[in-house]
């Protein structure tokens, strides 16, 4: 890749070949800010100079093709008037003296400068055979403020002969629109705005350009969650090769919905954002939240270079893309607003020295659903356990569910003592409250406990004098000594499973029960009060009062990378603790 003698080193190098951006929020302004973020050295030739803004483009000036095609060859320091063909001296430039480990390509603009950025490109492929690095490709044809930037007479060129050189294809959907009308000479556009018609689009144009790889962005598309879970059930794309965006989608726990739309009623079904793959001869989608945001300029040369970063670190197509579209995804909603337009992305959201991302629309609750995702399995054990699964369809042993009464009643007082402790360690009046407001809520809750003993017949002389499982006196034991030797914060994550857990649970059940071939239901179980409990307004107003204390003290104090670990390995034992506490119900020890 390069005649010098320069050895690939620890960091990737990535060439982009693109137009400039006078605002600095597109074009290889981007480009060199995301391939810095990710890690990577990043290097040029310039396609274009435009003057834009977030409001528009307002002129474009094309580089003449051979200074372009010069960038990445050229030795010496001769100084070249603009106007001397000079595209490929800037490639020559780069290719001479840096080894690269990926290209990508965004505005090539017209013919001319396809065609000296096409036989540069074949040239050295030619002569470094399967040592050429990979090439993404943006076919850049439109900008986000409607101005042509890939010339009419170019897109043929595009097509034919940039296209099969790529390793991977990112058209958005107009983009894959026009370039299907190209390369089947059909005098009509083919309309792909489904996520059947975005597969098939992807494969099309995958076997006219020589099997290359090829994403088709699904950006200007509005879909919904439904949309695309029927797609799954309808067996368009299978469960293998559906990735969800953290925990979008049908996986979303019950607790981290509320906490971002404040509401217990049955799921909205949400807007979301789907990116379709072919790579291999087979489909995968990308589907992540959408955010509602202005600041979308450079959403497409940003999640090429990122692309882009993850070849030259020599992962696959398909893992690319999916780091390569969380990183996007994150920076748009994390965006500053910046102009009168549409503004840039954040490119530096992956660089600041924090441990957890920021909050955002789409995630208000960063480390509860970090904590979460670190335990997924486990967390499903536990809120889907088979205690949980028989009490929803109504065939759990009243036994079982009367030994569980009797330990959770005992369980609730060492709870609120942990609280109570939680109180003296806690330093504003704001967490105290929050302290104070959840031990009166399981005051109230041990008066349930009693209640639905009663209703069985047991009376709440016998459940005080119920002598305490192993199971409930390691729990607690736990809990307490945590709070005892930690700060707030150790104790604050401890607690944390049983509320969240048990909000998780009534949600669940109430949401299953919805559907009449589940076999779960509430009206009529005999556990309906229990149920309705977990999952009314009550106790998920504690459980959101939870989470706002918990994300406020991580926000006022993020946690170092030593302390981060450390919750989280207090937060997988609790979990385990919480999954020990079902089992003895259904054991009956």
């Amino acid at each position: 890749m390069s005649s010098s003698n320069n050895q690939r080193g620890t960091i990737p190098s990535v060439l982009t070949i693109a137009g400039t951006d006078s605002s600095g929020g597109a074009g290889v302004l981007a480009d060199i800010k995301t391939i810095t973020a990710l890690g990577c050295y990043g290097s040029t030739a310039v396609t274009a100079l435009t003057a834009q803004n977030t409001t528009g483009v307002q002129g474009i000036y094309p580089c003449p093709p051979a200074f372009v095609r010069d960038q990445v060859r050229v030795s010496g320091n001769q100084a070249m008037p603009l106007d001397v063909d000079a595209l490929n001296l800037q490639l020559a430039a780069v290719f001479d003296d840096i080894p690269i480990h990926a290209i990508k390509t965004g505005m090539l603009h017209d013919k001319p400068i396809i065609e000296a950025v096409v036989n540069e490109l074949t040239t050295r492929r030619r002569a470094l055979g399967g040592a050429f690095p990979s090439i993404v490709v943006d076919p850049v044809m439109v900008s986000t403020s409607g101005h042509t930037l890939l010339q009419e007479d170019a897109v043929a060129g595009l097509c034919t002969d940039m296209l099969p050189l790529a390793t991977l294809v990112t058209p958005n959907i107009p983009e894959a629109e026009l370039i299907l009308k190209q390369l089947t000479g059909s005098g009509a556009k083919e309309d792909i705005r489904s996520i059947p018609g975005m597969i098939a689009a992807a494969e099309k144009i995958s076997k006219a350009c020589s099997s290359v790889s090829v994403l088709v962005k699904g950006g200007h598309l509005a879909l919904k969650i439904s949309d695309i879970l029927r797609a799954r059930d309808d067996g368009v794309v299978p469960l293998a090769r559906l990735h969800w965006y953290h925990q979008c989608g049908p996986d979303e726990p019950y607790i981290l919905r509320l906490a971002r739309i404040k509401s217990t009623e049955e799921r909205v079904d949400d807007q979301a954002v789907v990116d379709v793959l072919w790579t291999g001869g087979k489909g995968s989608l990308f589907v992540r939240p959408l955010v509602e945001s202005k600041n979308t300029h450079g959403t497409g040369c940003t999640l090429a270079s990122a692309i882009a970063c993850e070849l030259a670190k020599g992962v696959s197509v398909e893992k690319a893309v999916e780091v390569a579209a969380n990183y996007t995804h994150q920076a748009i909603a994390t965006a500053v607003p910046m102009g009168r337009g549409h503004g840039p992305l954040n490119h530096i959201h992956a660089n600041q020295s924090r441990i957890l991302p920021s909050p955002t629309t789409t995630c208000p609750a960063p480390f509860i659903s970090t904590l979460i995702q670190s335990t997924q399995n486990l967390w499903k054990d536990y809120v889907q356990h088979d205690f949980v699964v028989q009490l929803g369809k109504g065939v759990l042993p009243q036994a079982n569910f009367v030994h569980f009464i009797k330990q959770d009643y005992h369980y609730l007082k060492h709870y609120a003592r942990a609280y109570g402790l939680l109180a003296a360690k806690s330093s504003t009046f704001p967490a105290l409250d929050s302290c104070a407001r959840t031990i009166a809520h399981i005051v109230r809750e041990t008066g349930m406990h009693v209640a639905y003993c009663q209703t069985f017949g047991v009376t709440e002389k016998e459940v005080l004098n119920t002598q305490e499982s192993a199971a409930l006196s390691g729990y607690t034991t736990y809990i307490l000594e945590a709070g005892l030797r930690g700060d707030d914060l150790t104790l604050l994550v401890a607690l944390l499973a049983c509320l969240l857990g048990y909000g998780e649970v009534g949600l669940w059940l109430k949401h299953n029960a919805l559907n009449p071939d589940s076999g779960f239901y509430v009206k009529g179980n005999p556990y309906e009060k229990w149920i309705n409990d977990y999952s009314g307004n009550d106790y998920q107003t504690a459980v959101s009062i939870g989470i706002d204390t918990l994300e406020a003290r991580i926000s006022q104090e993020p946690p170092s990378a030593k302390k981060y670990s450390e919750l989280l390995q207090v937060w997988e034992r609790v979990v385990k603790l919480e999954i020990a506490f079902w089992d003895m119900a259904m054991a009956l020890s």
